[in-house]
């Protein structure tokens, strides 16, 4: 609940659109009101360019490559999404199509190192199981590979770090193959080497910034905005882990 209160208060562009009817109401009484309405708005149509989430997409994306010389993976953690409805019930879910991408990259790292696989992801659905459980049936089901370890509780990537160290610690395994995507790569390194792991980036491949501008990037769209709320809340996410990894 914290959680989600923080994120509609601190990450663009949702806390813009709060600020911008505050601003109007402040406006009537107090000229500062305008001021605060013209700010918010103004950063809603900057976020809205197509080019603003590509260069923070970006800036996440680079360097989180694998390096030469890392040491040998002893296992695969696959970081679980979002689910969607799949039935007429509530507790009626499956994998939501971040989820899907990320265990398809997983499945397909688990076939060609052979690997076991952690799943990590609690429930984000109150009536539903948790992630890892639905991710565990998806890669039997629709990708045939085994599940070795299922992590049903973490509500958050630090959680997701912290649970699976926990579970693969004692085992002896430190080093790990992290899969998620590549604007999230950044913000999950750092709280699996707060863990106490050694984690090795097998992030899905990042989306293709335009080389050549066009004027096209500059049209605003909705689709933007949800692009920047993905960028901007990874750029606040790696500053808060990196103070607490501390």
């Amino acid at each position: 609940m914290i959680y989600a209160v923080a994120t509609v208060l601190l990450v663009p562009p949702v806390n813009l659109a709060w600020l911008a009817a505050l601003g109007l109401l402040l406006a009537r009484r107090r000229p500062a009101g305008r001021w605060l309405a013209g700010v918010a708005v103004a950063g809603l149509v900057l976020l809205s360019l197509p080019i603003v989430p590509d260069l923070l997409l970006a800036g996440l994306e680079h360097g989180i490559g694998p390096r030469a010389g890392q040491p040998a993976a002893q296992a695969i953690v696959i970081l679980g999404g979002e689910v969607i409805p799949d039935g007429p019930r509530p507790d009626q879910t499956t994998v939501g199509p971040l989820t899907l991408q990320r265990l398809r990259a997983g499945a397909e790292l688990a076939r060609a190192t052979g690997l076991p696989v952690l799943v990590t992801g609690g429930v984000v659905s109150a009536a539903g199981p948790a992630v890892a459980v639905l991710m565990r049936r998806s890669l039997a089901e629709d990708f045939g590979v085994p599940v070795r370890w299922v992590e049903p509780e973490a509500g958050t990537t630090w959680e997701n770090a912290k649970f699976s160290a926990a579970m693969l610690r004692p085992l002896g395994i430190r080093t790990v193959f992290v899969v998620t995507h590549a604007w999230h790569m950044r913000r999950a390194l750092i709280a699996f080497r707060a863990a106490g792991l050694t984690p090795l980036p097998a992030p899905l491949a990042p989306d293709p910034v335009p080389l050549r501008l066009a004027w096209s990037v500059f049209v605003p769209r909705i689709g933007a905005w949800q692009r920047s709320y993905y960028a901007l809340h990874e750029w606040i996410g790696c500053a808060w882990y990196a103070l607490r990894a501390r």
